[in-house]
């Protein structure tokens, strides 16, 4: 199976080293795509080339997804796939450019430098060739985690959205502290500021551009801020009864178990 990816980044690149067909890169920076085809042991062509391959993948920001389907789609014969990370937009510009071929939305639920992992799977329209591809990527290790885009895009909204926002509200409103001061709470978030800052802001930036989430999470920061001492364990029990599974309602007291981050209870 010849299989076109346009766009020569990590995921792209993951997807070409991931499935088992003869890779082909085209990207809009030719020395990425070398690197990509070296990577695994692919191909390279030009991006505004018109020859046709069995699947086409686009592997490019969220941004550019949709046009990059419409520029792209008449190289595919048989199917189309994404790796960007939404899938309701995608699926819709697939549907609209290639209504006679098989579509699939992939999102890869990790950095390609931690797979194998979950993978979110929209089979908008299934197929022998998008079939193949994803036996190949469940035979690396992979698990495909069949969704709707509608459930997926909801989900990114607290996965993604919301969660990267709180980690870097953290990371600019907190101050490093002398060893010795930390507790399992801090150190989980400065760890998670770590593996997030490490990244590259660009992919960050487009999922909160993409998805809801972040305005939330501002809301609930403002609500801890301004509570008083009641409204404060109110908010704390609400979280609670949503997060944990033996929680006792909110209107329940609280007992003096030392939580975990070595501070006592609400009746000390």
């Amino acid at each position: 199976m010849e299989v076109l990816i346009v766009g020569a980044g990590s995921m792209g690149t993951w997807f070409g080293g991931a499935v088992d067909a003869d890779v082909t890169f085209a990207d809009v920076d030719p020395v990425a795509a070398s690197a990509a085809a070296e990577a695994v042991d692919g191909h390279v062509t030009e991006l505004e080339g018109t020859d046709s391959y069995d699947v086409v993948c686009i592997a490019v920001p969220m941004a550019h997804v949709v046009d990059a389907i419409a520029t792209h789609a008449d190289r595919a014969e048989r199917a189309l796939v994404d790796v960007s990370g939404v899938m309701e937009p995608p699926l819709e510009a697939m549907a609209r450019h290639a209504p006679s071929l098989e579509r699939v939305s992939l999102h890869p639920l990790f950095a390609p430098e931690r797979a194998p992992g979950s993978i979110a799977v929209v089979r908008e329209e299934s197929g022998p060739a998008a079939d193949a591809l994803l036996d190949a990527l469940a035979a690396r290790g992979n698990d495909l985690v069949e969704t709707t885009a509608a459930e997926h895009d909801e989900a990114m909204e607290s996965v993604q959205a919301a969660t990267h926002a709180a980690v870097l509200s953290f990371a600019l409103a907190a101050e490093a502290v002398p060893e010795g001061f930390e507790t399992p709470i801090y150190a989980e978030l400065r760890n998670l500021v770590e593996t997030m800052t490490a990244g590259t802001p660009r992919v960050y930036a487009d999922i909160q551009e993409t998805f809801d989430g972040a305005e939330a999470v501002a809301e609930a920061a403002a609500d801890v801020a301004a509570a008083d001492a009641d409204e404060l364990a109110t908010l704390y029990r609400e979280a609670a009864a949503r997060w944990q599974s033996n929680a006792r309602p909110p209107d329940e007291a609280d007992s003096a178990t030392p939580n975990d981050d070595g501070t006592g209870g609400d009746n000390p």
